[in-house]
């Protein structure tokens, strides 16, 4: 393969490398937005939580195991209608953060109700003691004192997201994961393949330094 084809080829790279941002900044948003909610909920209706609410717990516990227990190509065959309800098509990148979006907010809720749950309860006493409230609980002390294993607990899901679109990819979302199945897997041209699967390689690396990164700074400064 010469230049010429790698010139063609590149304008359609660029646009898949694009997709892929964009499908995964957007359901990394909206994962935040509801996971992390999701998460604390989790902990603070726990038993001798901050909002004691066991059977509330159990009933959110038990919908978080069974959105993480489905494989993502099923389910982005399975919640097709809602897709179309929402943005009204199946097809796309704009469709494809949806099941994007309902597989990863259960994934992270878990994560964060993890990384909360790291807090020392000695502080979250001390907050009590202090008069503090759950709410001034929650803002104050949960979520700063566990904000650096939240930010990794985000670069992972963020990661989990970039090899979801790429299977989002082989039902018509776009991005690199289509480009990888048009070019590599159906005309047989393996070096798109090989450039595909590095691009991928390099935005996990990448998402995972910033996120060791940033970690380790909020770590030392707290």
């Amino acid at each position: 393969m010469d230049w010429n084809y790698w010139s063609y080829l590149l304008p359609d790279l660029l646009q898949a490398t694009q997709d892929t941002l964009w499908m995964v900044v957007i359901s990394t948003i909206f994962t935040i937005l509801i996971g992390l909610p999701l998460g604390i909920l989790l902990v603070i209706t726990d038993r001798n939580g901050l909002l004691q609410q066991t059977w509330l717990h159990q009933i959110l516990g038990f919908i978080v195991n069974i959105g993480r227990s489905l494989p993502f190509i099923i389910l982005l065959v399975a919640i097709t209608p809602f897709t179309r309800l929402l943005v009204g098509t199946t097809i796309g990148t704009s469709a494809a953060i949806v099941p994007l979006t309902v597989a990863a907010i259960p994934f992270f809720g878990r994560v964060a109700e993890t990384s909360l749950r790291e807090v020392d309860s000695g502080v979250v006493e001390a907050a009590k003691a202090m008069g503090c409230n759950a709410w001034q609980i929650i803002l104050k002390v949960l979520i700063p004192e566990s904000l650096p294993s939240l930010i990794l607990g985000i670069a992972i899901t963020i990661i989990s997201l970039i090899g979801y679109s790429a299977i989002a990819g082989a039902v018509g979302a776009g991005g690199l994961g289509d480009l990888a199945i048009r070019y590599g897997y159906q005309r047989f041209e393996t070096p798109v393949m090989v450039v595909t699967v590095v691009l991928l390689i390099v935005l996990v690396q990448l998402i995972q330094w910033l996120g060791n990164t940033l970690a380790q700074r909020l770590t030392r400064h707290a």
